[in-house]
């Protein structure tokens, strides 16, 4: 079966999807040298990553974790752990490194999460993180929040972690190529219109994503940003 956070294609099927999808797979990439020893994936889902991480990073065992209300995306891949959002079933610093991927926006008390990561980090371990800022509601009534760079790095701070980095998944570009192919995507737009609309915006949506240079966007005022990742230490 073709894994679509990884192998993610330009088209038609999934203009809404693939901005968000390659920029968090080349977030990945980019910081896999923090993924090592006992690994631990935070609101894990059906683990899209986990092959790509275990094969390409010096990642020795891989945990899945989620709450137990959590929607099943999957009906064959279960987490390993499950938890009840207060407290992990984990003792302190059993793990080297932990991840999350677009999970702290469904956190209502963000805080909980992270001094709760933060504990079962052994010291110096690496905490990595995805979270969108220009994206529609989604599990409602659990989408509790989106995040500035500030506001991720205060929570961040106030439980604990350290040396801690963040940079943008995509600026102008990137964000107005997003807000088309959701809106021809996901708008109220009848399926005749649909079809045209992309027909004319996908070789637009296209370009955009070809200008779109993340890593020059600076957090200063009247910046757009479509969504943020980084790491943190303990």
């Amino acid at each position: 079966m073709i894994n679509d956070f990884i192998n993610t294609t330009f088209a038609s099927s999934n203009l809404d999807d693939y901005i968000i999808r390659t920029a968090i797979f080349k977030a990945i990439v980019e910081n896999i040298h923090l993924f090592e020893g006992d690994l631990l994936d935070i609101g894990c889902g059906k683990m899209p990553y986990k092959e790509y991480i275990l094969k390409h990073s010096q990642t020795k065992s891989y945990a899945g974790l989620d709450i137990e209300t959590a929607l099943q995306y999957d009906s064959i891949v279960k987490p390993d752990y499950t938890w009840d959002a207060i407290k992990m079933p984990f003792e302190d610093n059993s793990f080297h490194s932990a991840f999350g991927t677009e999970v702290l926006e469904h956190c209502h008390e963000p805080e909980v999460i992270l001094k709760e990561t933060y504990r079962v980090l052994k010291t110096g371990g690496s905490f990595f993180f995805t979270v969108p800022f220009l994206w529609p509601l989604h599990e409602v009534p659990n989408d509790a929040c989106r995040y500035t760079p500030f506001s991720l790095e205060r929570h961040l701070k106030n439980s604990g972690f350290k040396d801690i980095q963040i940079k943008a998944t995509g600026g102008w570009h990137a964000a107005m190529a997003q807000m088309l192919a959701l809106w021809i995507k996901r708008g109220p737009i009848s399926r005749k219109k649909r079809k045209w609309l992309i027909f004319i915006f996908k070789p637009i949506i296209k370009v955009l994503i070809k200008k779109s240079k993340a890593e020059k966007v600076v957090f200063k005022e009247g910046q757009m940003i479509t969504g943020l990742y980084g790491f943190a230490k303990k």
